[in-house]
């Protein structure tokens, strides 16, 4: 298999590393705005190589991996369903625009490309995939996490919150997914995972709390319908790489391409 990963950051790069050690994989194409970023981690690797565009690499590539950005997903997705070949997305908050998401699935289905989101940093996802299948009342799903992993968050700005004077567990956000994946572009992509997998972005609960002293970020996920409820939790640790991204996030995507490269899919 021959990949390529777009944005070379901490989920990119442990990403690429653990590619790297899999035997399967014989090629991996590095992307990244800063071209330095990729071709240092190139230079660390024993299969990879940097490259300044995605297109030209569509024609002998497998699997296309997005860990850099919402903008830079929502710029590739078209490109690479367009070409027929599969996407990994992490910045899953790019697919919050309807028309935008109805499109690039409409491609995908003419083209044969497969849209992978793995769960991330979240857990029970599995749960809300079958639960979706009948009828769902609630989804809500509470994130916290310590200041200083979203502390350049501009909506925090605009709104005048200080989170250096923070004591306390306080609620900084309270409305739609829609809403939050837009203003929270880098903190709460699972609030994009959990939308498209439950009862939509309008209809989805996101409440996101700000802690001083949460040492991991944690995602509380509940679920009400004709099944009964789901409560599940995860407490991740943050990336050593940035504080705003869960080691999780990285373990996911990482899971997600041993499960595509063996063709195994137990727990869908």
């Amino acid at each position: 298999m021959r990949l390529a990963i777009v944005g070379c950051g901490s989920i990119g790069s442990e990403l690429a590393e653990a590619a790297d050690g899999m035997t399967e994989v014989k090629r991996i194409y590095l992307l990244d705005q800063r071209g330095l970023a990729a071709e240092a981690l190139a230079s660390k690797l024993k299969k990879a190589e940097a490259v300044r565009s995605i297109e030209g690499e569509l024609y002998h590539c497998d699997l296309v991996i997005e860990a850099a950005s919402q903008n830079a997903a929502r710029e590739i997705i078209p490109k690479v369903v367009g070409r027929g070949v599969d996407i990994m997305i992490m910045s899953v908050g790019a697919l919050v625009d309807d028309d935008y998401r109805n499109n690039v699935y409409a491609t995908a289905r003419n083209t044969g490309a497969r849209i992978l989101v793995p769960s991330g940093a979240l857990c029970g996802t599995d749960a809300l995939s079958s639960a979706s299948v009948g009828n769902i009342d609630l989804v809500r799903l509470i994130t916290t996490k310590n200041p200083e992993s979203i502390e350049d968050v501009p909506y925090l700005k605009k709104k005048g919150i200080d989170l250096s004077g923070i004591k306390g567990p306080t609620v900084i956000y309270e409305g739609t997914a829609r809403e939050a994946v837009k203003l929270f572009p880098k903190n709460v992509n699972v609030a994009a995972t959990v939308s498209i997998m439950g009862v939509g972005f309008d209809r989805t609960q996101v409440t996101v709390i700000a802690d001083p002293a949460a040492q991991a970020n944690s995602h509380e996920l509940i679920v009400k319908g004709d099944f009964g409820e789901i409560v599940s939790k995860s407490s991740n640790v943050p990336s050593v790489y940035n504080p705003s991204t869960s080691h999780l996030a990285a373990l996911s995507a990482i899971s997600a391409l041993k499960r595509i490269i063996r063709n195994d899919w137990v727990g869908i």
